[in-house]
């Protein structure tokens, strides 16, 4: 997904596809933190041919379904 967004942003999308009503939490940040993410895909495509074939919220959400069916399921 090369579109920019903030963290919060990110942050309220996880929260939304979760249906959690657990605020964001701000905490400092690193000092070497970068300013702005960006990313960019440009050499993946030139070099690899490729492209993103799903869009951030429907990662988003499998990346959830992911982990909530590991989190459910007995230890092995």
């Amino acid at each position: 997904n090369p579109a920019e967004l903030t963290i919060l942003e990110l942050a309220e999308r996880v929260r939304e596809l979760c249906r959690s009503a657990a605020p964001a939490r701000f905490v400092p940040r690193p000092g070497d933190d970068p300013d702005l993410r960006r990313p960019d895909i440009g050499r993946a495509a030139a070099v690899l041919g490729w492209a993103p074939v799903v869009d951030l919220d429907k990662g988003l959400a499998a990346t959830i379904d992911w982990f909530a069916a590991r989190a459910a399921a007995p230890a092995a």
